[in-house]
């Protein structure tokens, strides 16, 4: 008996899991980055106004390590650890890995699909194919294989 694949799309709890999961990783990497800058302060806390210049650089890198974090995951696999955990993918429409250019879209929209209390998360349930807002704006779409026998 061959075994078949079904393509579906995951559900909003599975969706947050997977961030859930991820946002643990990337807030262990940003302290991993902080400890290294630390010594350029003399230890002290990096906040506004305290260490000038390198206050802007710190930003930049915590927003680097974000963004790189989501692109070297999809734009190789298709899905980060979190989303591995709970066993769902992220491709284009047409069914590939996503390039750059489409990672840095999708998580630009998909900070617009969150502020709004997740409103734009939840837009899955109104769309007949269950896309989220930044599914919709970057022309991309998470899904889950089902075995099906």
């Amino acid at each position: 008996m061959a075994v078949t694949f079904e393509k579906t799309s995951p559900g909003v709890l599975r969706r947050f899991g997977a961030m859930f999961y991820d946002a643990l990783l990337i807030i262990a990497l940003w302290m991993v980055a902080t400890a290294l800058l630390l010594p350029l302060t003399g230890g002290e806390a990096i906040t506004d106004g305290r260490v000038g210049v390198l206050e802007n650089a710190y930003r930049a890198v915590l927003v680097a390590i974000f963004i790189a974090f989501f692109g070297l995951f999809w734009t190789r696999r298709g899905q980060t650890l979190g989303m591995a955990a709970w066993k769902i993918y992220v491709e284009r429409e047409d069914g590939n890995l996503l390039t750059w250019v489409d990672t840095l879209k999708r998580l630009a929209a998909a900070c617009i699909s969150l502020a709004p209390l997740g409103l734009g998360y939840f837009w899955l349930y109104a769309d007949r194919d269950r896309r989220t807002w930044h599914d919709l704006w970057s022309k991309t779409r998470v899904v889950r294989y089902e075995k099906r026998t």
